[in-house]
This record gives structure tokens, C-alpha cells and sequence, in this order.
């Protein structure tokens, strides 16, 4: 029985495959059905089929080709562009970055501005007060001045009749001089003699009438040379004493200012700091500052004690050729330069006061009275001037070129030098009505060196030295008419000289200072 069953589901399964693959070959026929009939078609008709095919796909090729060449052109494009745009991109973020630091720099420059807003604020606040006090201030001088000028009024009325009491004087004198004259007629003496002795004795009552006088023992003409002083290396430009002291101030082209002791000779300091060579030296009248005029265009002021520089002055534009201190305002100094300018400088600030013109180089100046210089010019001229207004008042044809001038202690007669040899003292006790020459001093062997040779006049205002370009000294004696007495021991050109108030002469050349006795 089971045999029989086992048997009839093998039947099944055999029928069952059996039509699987009858529906299997039926699915293969129609699948294969066109190939089969194309397989039937004649052969001829196949190829030109498969020839337009073949072409078709050729042309289909050739566009893929072309499509694919565009599409890989757009690539590279857009690969440039994406490589371009990434650039661009970080440019912009560095941008950004820096835009960012820069903001909050500004932000802090902001604040800062705002705190100094603030500052110049409260500044101005402080301004505003200060000059409100310093408005009162002015109103206050301005009270000050008025009363100052009307005292000054009244000062000037009795200047007036101080000077009518010293015309009185001079009328006195006068009178005594024709008197003596008339004494000394009766007595038998010769009308030189009578002349020379009565000039003495007037003379000697007219100085001791006059403000300031000071009685200065006769100084006597020097003969031989007490000291030599190796002063600067390249030469001594200029040389002068301090007052009332016998200390000599040298400065030459090695830049230095030296004091010396003109008793011994040994040197006492040197101030340092100067630019280019010394051309001349000034010493304010309470002996505690040193000025020195020099070629770098500018003048150079120190502390006596101490030495140390106190100021720089500049302001002239070439060579400056000679300096004087006032001798009534300690800290009022004027200077000369090649830039045809006279200037009037302040000691406690050390700004310049003031700038007067000129037509010609003015080669030396001097101040003779309280607010009055004298300058010397190129021009051969002597000018005056009132260094308050700036205006010359006076102007006198002295020389072909004016090398120097020197006032002499008592301030009543300025020497001046020329180049062609000829020294001049002149009467400036009234430089604003007349200007008078007492006499004329020469020698065949005295030749000043250049322009810049400087001669001086003795403490007691009888002796003029200068010295020449050979070597020697002249000494003229302004009371005895006689020629000059010369001293030698200089064996280059004598540039500069200088009488103490004390009694000795010193001269310089370029290697040496001689000290006279």
C-alpha cells in the first residue's frame, strides 16, 4: 500500500516537472523567437541592418565624445572657479579678521580719546581760570606801570636838573681852567706846559663829576714778556679778562673755552661743548656767565662755576663774528653776524629779544651805554643804535673796514681799528647829538691781520695796544706825542689782545698768549 502511494507521487512529481519544462521551452522559444527569425532573414538584408546600426552608434560615439570634451572643459572651469572662489574666500576671512582687530583697536584708540577729551577738558577749565587771574594780573601791572611812569616823569625832571647842577660843574671848571691858565702865565711857564697842566686839572674835575667814575691808577706801558701760554691747538681766535679779576678766558679753533690765571698762567677750567671755531668772547659785568661767538652760526653760554653750558642761542644764519654783554643788564648780550643782523638776546630765557638790520656785514660790536651799541661795519662805518626801538640814531665814517672796536672802562670813548692800519678813539659821552674824534693813532709797521684783528685800549684809558701781522705790539700813549712803543716776541701775526683792569696786557697769535709787564 505504500509502495503504491510512493509510486503515484513520483508520477505526479514526473508530470509536474515534465510541464515546467514544456512551459520552460514555450517561455525559451518566445525569447529567442526574433533571433531565430532574424536567422531566417537572407544574410544581405542582416548586414546593411547592422552597417546603419554601426553607423548610428559611431555618430552616438562621436557626440558622447564631443559631450564628454564640453562636460570636461566645464569641469576644469568650474575647478579653476571653485579654486578661485576658495582664495577669494580666505582673503575675505583674513579680511574680516583684520577688520575685527583694527574695530577693537579703535574701539580702545576711542576710550583713549575719550579719557584725553576729558584731560584737555578739565585743562581747559584750568586755562580759562588761569587767565582770568592773569587778567587781574595784567590790570594790576597795568595800575603798576602808570605809577611807574609817572615816577619816571619825575625822575627824568630831576635828571634834567642834575644835569643843569653838572653844567654848573663844567662851567666851573672851565673858569678854573682859564684861571690857572692866567696863574700859571704870571708864574712864567710855556704856553705848552700851561695848556698840558690846566687840561690835567680840568680834566681830573670833569671825570670825578661825572656818575660812575672810579679812580684807576696810570698804567704803565709794558716792556717785557712774563708769560707764554700754549693756548689751543690750531690757534687762539679771541682773547679777554674777566672784571675786576685776573682771569683770562681764551677760546680758539679747538672748540674750547679755557680760563687761565693771568698771575701764574696755569689753566684754571675749560668749558666744553662748543661747535666750530671761537670767534669772540664776552663775559657778563657780575663775571657769572661766558659767552662765545662762533662760526657754526650759533653762541654758546656757560656758568663760570661749574662750567657748565646754560644755553644755546641760535637764530643767525652764518658765521657769527663778534658778542658783547651789557654792562648795566647782566643778562642782556648782543651779537654781530655775516647775515647783516645785530641781535639782541635774554640770558634768563634764552630766546632773542630782537633783530636789527643792516645794509653791511657788521664785523664787531660793543655796548657803550645802558640800551646803546656801537657796531663796526665792513662799509668803514661806525653805527648806533637803541637796541629798544631797534633804530640807528648815529653813524660815523671811520675807516675802509672796520675790524674792531673797544669802550673803554669809563664808557665815554670807543677805540676802533681798521683794516688799513689806523685806530681811532672817539668821544661818546653824547652819541645822540655828536660824536667827536680825539685822536688818531698809526705806525708804518702796524698791519692788522684781516678783518678780524682786535686792538684795545688801557684800564686807565692813556695806552692803546694792537698787534700786527708781523709779530709785534704797538703801543701808542695818549699823552705823550711821541711814536709807538713796540714789544716783540711773537713770531707769528698778533690777532687779538686784551688790557686787564688790573694792569697786565695779554696778546695772542695762532700758536701763543704772551702775558706783558
Amino acid at each position: 500500500c505504500r509502495t503504491q502511494a510512493e509510486a503515484d507521487a513520483g508520477k505526479a512529481a514526473i508530470q509536474r516537472a515534465l510541464r515546467a519544462l514544456r512551459q520552460r521551452h514555450l517561455v525559451e522559444e518566445g525569447a529567442h523567437r526574433p533571433a531565430i527569425e532574424a536567422l531566417n532573414r537572407p544574410f544581405a538584408a542582416h548586414a546593411l541592418e547592422w552597417k546603419e546600426k554601426a553607423e548610428k552608434n559611431e555618430l552616438e560615439l562621436q557626440q558622447c565624445y564631443k559631450a564628454q570634451s564640453r562636460l570636461s572643459e566645464q569641469l576644469v572651469s568650474e575647478i579653476n572657479e571653485a579654486k578661485t572662489s576658495k582664495a577669494l574666500l580666505k582673503e575675505k576671512e583674513a579680511l574680516i579678521t583684520a577688520l575685527q582687530s583694527e574695530l577693537q583697536q579703535t574701539s580702545e584708540e576711542n576710550v583713549q580719546l575719550k579719557q584725553s577729551l576729558e584731560e584737555k577738558t578739565n585743562a581747559l577749565d584750568l586755562l580759562v581760570q588761569e587767565h582770568q587771574a592773569a587778567k587781574a594780573e595784567l590790570e594790576r601791572v597795568l595800575t603798576k606801570l602808570k605809577a611807574v611812569e609817572h615816577e619816571n616823569t619825575q625822575l627824568v625832571e630831576r635828571l634834567m636838573q642834575a644835569k643843569m647842577v653838572e653844567a654848573e660843574k663844567l662851567n666851573e671848571a672851565n673858569a678854573m681852567y682859564e684861571e690857572m691858565v692866567l696863574k700859571l702865565k704870571a708864574a712864567g711857564l710855556g704856553a705848552g706846559g700851561i695848556q698840558h697842566h690846566a687840561q690835567q686839572e680840568a680834566d681830573g674835575v670833569i671825570r670825578r663829576s661825572e656818575a660812575g667814575y672810579v679812580d684807576i691808577m696810570e698804567t704803565p706801558i709794558p716792556s717785557t714778556c712774563r708769560i707764554t701760554i700754549r693756548a689751543h691747538d690750531g690757534g687762539c681766535g679771541s682773547i679777554i679778562f674777566q672784571n675786576n679779576t685776573d682771569k683770562l678766558i681764551s677760546g680758539g679753533q679747538d672748540q674750547t673755552v679755557k680760563i687761565w690765571s693771568a698771575h701764574t698762567g696755569a689753566l684754571t677750567s675749560t668749558l666744553q661743548g662748543c661747535l666750530g671755531t671761537v670767534n669772540d668772547l664776552a663775559v657778563t659785568n657780575d663775571n657769572k656767565f661766558v659767552i662765545a661767538a662762533c662760526s657754526s652760526n650759533k653762541l654758546f653760554v656757560w656758568e663760570v662755576n661749574g662750567g657748565r653750558p646754560r644755553h644755546t642761542l641760535t637764530g643767525h644764519t652764518k658765521n657769527v663774528c663778534s658778542v658783547d654783554a651789557s654792562w648795566v643788564k647782566s643778562l642782556v648780550i648782543a651779537s654781530s653776524s655775516n647775515d647783516r643782523t645785530i641781535k639782541i638776546w635774554d640770558l634768563q630765557t634764552g630766546f632773542c629779544k630782537s633783530t636789527i638790520m643792516s645794509a653791511s656785514n657788521p664785523n664787531t660790536l660793543a655796548f657803550i651805554h645802558g640800551d646803546a651799541i656801537c657796531s663796526g661795519h665792513r662799509d668803514g662805518s661806525l653805527k648806533f643804535h637803541d637796541i629798544r626801538s631797534g633804530k640807528c640814531f648815529a653813524t660815523v665814517a671811520a675807516h675802509i673796514d672796520v675790524s674792531s672796536i673797544c669802550v673803554t672802562r669809563s664808557k665815554n670813548h670807543v677805540l676802533s681799528s681798521g683794516r688799513e692800519g689806523v685806530h681811532k678813539l672817539f668821544d661818546v659821552r653824547m652819541p645822540t647829538e655828536v660824536v667827536e674824534i680825539c685822536g688818531t693813532f698809526r705806525a708804518p709797521s702796524n698791519r692788522l691781520v684781516g678783518s678780524w684783528g682786535r686792538a684795545c685800549i688801557s684800564p686807565d684809558e692813556n695806552c692803546i695796544a694792537s698787534g700786527s701781522s708781523d709779530g709785534s705790539v704797538c703801543i701808542w700813549s695818549r699823552s705823550k706825542n711821541e711814536g709807538p712803543t713796540i714789544l716783540e716776541g711773537h713770531s707769528l701775526p698778533v690777532v687779538t689782545s686784551a688790557w686787564s683792569e688790573f694792569g697786565p696786557l695779554a696778546t695772542a697769535d695762532k700758536n701763543h698768549i704772551h702775558i706783558w709787564a
